[in-house]
């Protein structure tokens, strides 16, 4: 994928984020985002896996249908809570034999949900990286993880969040992708301390076009991302203007975006909330090309 103007002169290259369907509705709806978001050419696309495996079965019969009826390489989120060894190697296998080859690997949220203490499975992996350990002895997957530009709403602090990603960087993840966040200048601090600390795989920033901000701002503070006051000044006025809200959206990421790349940032990984209107519009922006031609079949 590349810019229309060579003026600009610079690959971006991206990947989705896709949710498992709770609904026969929602099902429609996904497999409609995909037909479109499909000519993006994406890198890969990725489809979440529920606290304690709470979406197993939805996430293989996604991720099943994505590789089979789709050209888009895909991964599967993978998480250890509530899990032995022995089950998270149940699941890889059966992933596997679907036909997965990369895997996002985190540890997972606690069953009873943000803010409930994490409890380490007795029998199971204690974190994300003796995860990525455990996946490599299975078999060669790709293996991505998780980074907190933020800090994860667990950690002490950064410097215990870059250990653990470091953790997971030498036991064999190939790269990390951020939660989301919208302070590019504290990113690149972050950046530069991962850098130092000897980590050398590809951060990849979250990226999420805002579809609603009341709802962003409850989702982000489960999750420790700071919504700063522009965005705000940015949106006022226009709750009852979906129009003009969703074309605030799509300039507010995009210029994220344009502003990351002249950082030297290439690779992007796109929170699609399983919609396709305010992500295309947000690479319409870019001046990205889709392809000409869709493969038959990914809605079939």
């Amino acid at each position: 994928m590349v810019l229309k103007s060579d003026a600009r002169g610079r690959n971006i290259r991206v990947s989705f984020e896709f949710f498992p369907p709770k609904s026969e509705e929602m099902e429609g709806q996904l497999w409609h985002t995909v037909s479109e978001l499909q000519d993006w050419d994406p890198d890969f696309v990725s489809v979440t896996y529920g606290a304690g495996g709470t979406t197993r079965a939805p996430t293989l019969t996604t991720v099943t249908r994505f590789l089979s009826q789709t050209p888009l390489a895909t991964a599967s989120h993978l998480t250890c809570v509530g899990a032995t060894k022995e089950e998270t190697h149940q699941v890889v296998d059966t992933f596997r034999k679907a036909g997965v080859t990369h895997f996002v690997a985190l540890r997972g949220d606690a069953p009873g949900g943000a803010g409930a203490p994490y409890q380490p499975h007795p029998g199971g992996y204690a974190n994300a990286a003796e995860l990525v350990a455990g996946l490599k002895e299975i078999g060669d997957f790709e293996i991505s993880v998780s980074a907190y530009p933020e800090k994860h709403p667990e950690s002490r602090d950064t410097a215990a969040d870059i250990d653990m990603l470091k953790r997971k960087a030498d036991n064999g993840a190939d790269r990390a992708l951020t939660q989301f966040f919208f302070d590019n200048d504290n990113f690149e601090r972050y950046l530069e301390r991962v850098r130092g600390a000897g980590i050398s795989i590809p951060v990849v920033p979250g990226i999420m076009p805002i579809q609603n901000l009341t709802q962003l701002k409850r989702f982000a503070g489960a999750c420790g991302t700071v919504i700063p006051a522009f965005l705000d000044e940015r949106f006022a006025g226009f709750d009852d203007k979906p129009e003009e809200r969703a074309k605030v959206a799509a300039e507010v990421a995009a210029e994220q975006i344009e502003d990351l790349v002249r950082r030297g940032i290439h690779d992007f990984h796109l929170y699609t909330m399983n919609r396709a209107p305010l992500v295309s519009a947000v690479l319409d922006n870019l001046g990205l090309s889709r392809q000409q031609t869709k493969s038959a079949g990914a809605a079939a």
